[in-house]
Order: C-alpha cells, then structure tokens, then sequence
C-alpha cells in the first residue's frame, strides 16, 4: 500500500506541511499533514513515547494499491512526522492485521522489496517529482536507502548516514528513524517537498 504526498517545507519555520499528491497536477494537493518543529528530544527506538511525539499529526487510512487498487488498506498504518535544527523525524506504526510472525528474508542493508514485510518514505526535496532520496527499514530493522531518480528509479548504491530502530509487539511493529539534513540535499527558497510513504505486508498481499 502506498500514499503520495508532497511535503510543504521551510526549514527556518515552525511548519513543514505535507499535501497528497498523485499526479503532476497535483490533483489531491488538498490532503495535506502538518509537520511541526519539535522542541522534545526524539530517542530513536522504535517506542512511541507520547512526550516526543504530542502535538504531531497522525497520517493513516492509506489506500491499498496490490493486490488492487480500489480500497483501503486492510493492514493499518500511522506515520508521524517533526523536525528540529539537524534532523527529520519520522515514526510509523505498523499494525497487524492478523496473528502471527512478520515475514523477513534478509537482515542486510538494501534488501529486495517483495521478500520483507517493510515500510519506506520516498522525498523529494526538490519538489520537481524527479529527483530525491528514499529511506526505509524491514520489520527486523535491515535499513534500505537510495538515490530517486527519473521520477521513480532508485539507485541502490548510495547508502548514507541516518538512524533507525525497529520493535516488535504481537499485533504490531514500530518504526522510528532520524535522517540529518547534512544527509540529503534540498533547493533552497521552496516551501514544498515530495513525500511517499510505501508499505508492504506479506500476510495480506498487499
């Protein structure tokens, strides 16, 4: 399952604000999640601490696109998003629609896509639906990282420094990460970015 966004940002604000954005139109730019800088330090291990993350929006309620592409997702999802001075804040919890163990085929960096329940942020920074950076983890923790390209190519190869941790509960699992912007590249004097959250659950297919 996957949501389209486009991140309205200003680094110096107190707001980062992102828009639903499924076409170059930008069709559904009037669904929009308001990112604010936090002034909680945010520890980065894969527990929702209510102190580090109040006052975020939730996003969630995202549509199914495999098997089909005409419903709601049936494995539930909310993502938060904050920023401070150095980092990009991002948690994503996980929810399991029925019993069970998560499905993992590797713990190395990079893993293949369709072989690991895993959720992934794709950014676009530069707001062009071109160019950006993708970031993500299985629900064992194996962190995925590349460089976007041509609209939605992502080059593998560029691996960099950001911080994520994972936990597992029965019905759900939690991811948390910090990505420094010293890590991606941004075009100044824009208040816009590209957002797409993608999430893949093996249990259900979808």
């Amino acid at each position: 399952m996957k949501q389209h966004y486009a991140l309205h940002c200003g680094i110096s604000t107190l707001l980062f604000c992102i828009a639903l954005s499924l076409t170059a139109q930008k069709k559904n730019e009037s669904f929009q999640l308001h990112i604010y800088k936090t002034t909680n330090a945010i520890k980065i291990d894969g527990v929702i601490d209510s102190s580090e993350w109040a006052g975020t929006e939730d996003a969630t309620d995202f549509f199914m696109m495999l098997p089909m592409d005409t419903s709601r997702a049936k494995a539930f999802t909310h993502v938060r998003m904050a920023y401070d001075d150095v980092n990009i804040y991002l948690v994503a919890e996980c929810l399991k629609p029925t019993t069970g163990p998560y499905y993992v085929e590797s713990l190395r960096r990079d893993f293949a896509f369709v072989k690991n329940d895993n959720f992934l942020v794709f950014m676009d920074p530069f707001d062009d639906k071109t160019n950006g950076f993708a970031f993500g983890t299985n629900a064992a923790g194996a962190q995925w990282d590349g460089m976007m390209y041509e609209g939605g190519k992502v080059d593998l190869n560029w691996d960099n420094k950001w911080i994520s941790a994972v936990k597992n509960y029965p019905m759900k699992w939690i991811l948390e990460m910090a990505i420094p912007f010293t890590t991606i590249r941004f075009k100044k004097g824009i208040d816009k970015w590209g957002i797409n959250f993608s999430r893949l659950d093996l249990t259900t297919a979808e």
